[in-house]
């Protein structure tokens, strides 16, 4: 059986797959399973991965009739994975060439996860991920500080714990960050090694496009307040989330403040909805004091007024930059 398993979801990325796949076939250990898994591409990412696939019996295919998004490729692949420990790398990333090697090392008897070190890629840089330097920290600890990204969600972590929590897919995006977390949460310690993973920085990704899948982000946090609490999460770690969800429904309500002229009538209405469904939901007592009490950030106590204080917080933060 192979130490690790690398599930690398495809849709329409011949350009990088190259370099992705080259970086996965250079590493410094050999003992691995690359699970490749085409997201119904229209392009010739399906010719790329097969030509790989003849040149390395490592890398295996899946290929998916119905693009589904990411998450759900990933838990196709996951179905095949035969690792201990199972890890990501997106179509178009890579890693540097001892970062499995490094990956492994990390772990031990009572590690369950294990992040990389994670170099953002820009076209013409690039930036080391803003992370503070830490040997091992607690699920708990990990989880509380992947909430502000204090860590990242680029890592390794037991297969058993995978098999368990597979991938969200509440939503085609956004939720994929629920999986990260509840793997946290779920581990015994976290760990962190100096394998790298290069992030490629794209103007065109869904998170800095306007669109209506913005609003997408509220039903991803409900999602993870759903699974917080079939785990039986403790009060404290609850509020803690809650608290976070509420700033999520300011930050969501800002883009529909910001982008609202540029989406359709029938996109306004729904997003709108969303976010007055959201705000009914979220338990006021759970908010943080400095949170509740901050102008913009107060819950109030009808959505009149709280559509009110948005208006005129968001306006006048714009007058004032």
């Amino acid at each position: 059986m192979p130490k690790v398993t690398v599930l690398v979801a495809v849709y329409n990325a011949e350009r990088f797959l190259p370099q992705c796949l080259d970086s996965l076939l250079a590493q410094t250990m050999s003992d691995f399973q690359v699970i490749c898994i085409d997201d119904a591409s229209t392009d010739r990412s399906l010719q790329v991965l097969n030509t790989y696939a003849l040149r390395d019996l490592r890398i295996e295919v899946v290929r998916l009739l119905e693009n589904r998004g990411q998450a759900h490729a990933r838990n196709e692949g996951l179905k095949q994975a035969e690792g201990d420990i199972v890890c990501m790398l997106d179509a178009d990333d890579w890693l540097s060439a001892d970062a499995l090697e490094r990956l492994v090392e990390a772990f031990d008897e009572q590690t369950d996860s294990v992040l990389f070190d994670l170099v953002y890629h820009y076209p013409d840089h690039e930036e080391p991920y803003p992370m503070e330097d830490f040997t091992v920290m607690t699920g708990d600890e990990a989880f509380r500080k992947s909430l502000t990204w204090q860590i990242h969600g680029l890592y390794g972590v037991r297969a058993s714990i995978h098999r368990q929590h597979p991938y969200d897919e509440t939503c085609r995006t956004y939720s994929d960050d629920n999986t990260t977390r509840i793997h946290y949460l779920c581990s015994r310690q976290v760990r962190r090694c100096n394998g790298v993973y290069y992030y490629r920085q794209h103007d065109a990704s869904v998170t800095h496009q306007v669109s209506v899948r913005r609003f997408d982000y509220l039903r991803a946090n409900e999602s993870m307040r759903r699974q917080m609490l079939e785990l039986g999460v403790g009060r404290q770690l609850l509020n803690v989330y809650e608290n976070h969800r509420w700033l999520n429904l300011i930050g969501v309500y800002m883009f529909y403040h910001v982008h609202s002229r540029q989406l359709t009538a029938a996109e306004r209405r729904y997003g709108l909805q969303e976010l007055r469904r959201v705000w009914a939901t979220i338990d006021r007592q759970a908010l943080q004091k400095e949170t509740a009490t901050k102008f913009g950030y107060r819950p109030c106590k009808s959505w009149l007024l709280f559509r009110c204080q948005e208006w005129l917080y968001f306006t006048l933060r714009s007058l004032l930059r």
